[in-house]
């Protein structure tokens, strides 16, 4: 059950709903303790594990699945990008898309999923500071992004290829594949970089709690933020995938029925 504790010092408040939640395997065997260290005023964030030996395993448990996730996903991206650099026949526009997006996804896994694995190892304190806390949820909000963009991209290219065969090669060349790959990997970056280290994400509250928490790295964004990233990350790409792929299943039948006339 989800319980809300407002924590009041020094003419500043804060609201620590978010940390009685369970977010981690191993929270239900933690006792979390906030105190006031009286020489500088500052609160201090602490967890400690109750049931010891299980508690072991489970860290060893989960640091193990996340360990071979990692490392999957980057050996078998780094696959995909050797494979079509090594072979001339594979090296196509849509191949292209997918090294791409095969880049962005071990890039994920490098940077968002490791410091993820320290978190988790952790149960969930942050051992890096505030500055770098920026840096994992622009990097985790920007590869995410950028994923999602190729996927719309490969979609619109094979539109293109099945829908209108005749005119593919004049509609997807090499300049438009730069340009396409070239906002692919820009536009993330207003939606992650931009916003978070400028702070128009979240809050003026949560701004103060990050502050107040340096080792505590939680991600909330207010309303306008949750609008605007949503639909460049996920509902306007989302929205244009399912179009161009219902063409394509309406012309492959459109191609069947034909077959059998």
């Amino acid at each position: 059950m989800k319980e809300e504790l407002i924590f009041e010092t020094d003419n500043f408040t804060i609201d620590l709903a978010d940390l009685s939640t369970p977010m981690y395997l191993t929270d239900v065997y933690v006792n979390r303790t906030i105190e006031v260290n009286e020489t500088t005023n500052d609160l201090v964030y602490s967890n400690q594990f109750e049931d010891e030996p299980f508690i072991v395993f489970l860290v060893i448990l989960k640091c193990l699945i996340m360990l071979f996730i990692i490392l999957a996903a980057i050996f078998g991206n780094l696959l995909v990008i050797v494979s079509v650099m090594r072979h001339r026949k594979l090296r196509v526009i849509t191949n292209y898309f997918v090294v791409s997006l095969a880049l962005a996804d071990m890039l994920v896994a490098i940077w968002a999923m490791c410091f993820n694995f320290s978190v988790e190892l952790t149960n969930g304190e942050w051992l890096f500071g505030y500055f770098m806390c920026d840096v994992w949820n622009s990097l985790d909000v920007y590869f995410s992004s950028a994923s999602i963009l190729h996927l719309c991209c490969i979609s619109v290219d094979r539109y293109y290829a099945i829908v209108q065969p005749l005119d593919y090669p004049l509609i997807m060349t090499t300049a438009k594949l730069g340009i396409m790959l070239a906002v692919v990997w820009s536009c993330p970056a207003l939606v992650s970089f931009l916003p978070i280290f400028m702070g128009w994400y979240t809050t003026e509250a949560h701004l103060n709690f990050r502050k107040r928490f340096p080792n505590v790295c939680s991600f909330t964004v207010n309303k306008v933020y949750a609008v605007v990233s949503s639909s460049v990350s996920f509902w306007i790409p989302g929205v244009i995938m399912l179009y161009m792929y219902y063409r394509i299943y309406m012309e492959a039948d459109r191609q069947e029925r034909m077959l059998y006339r």
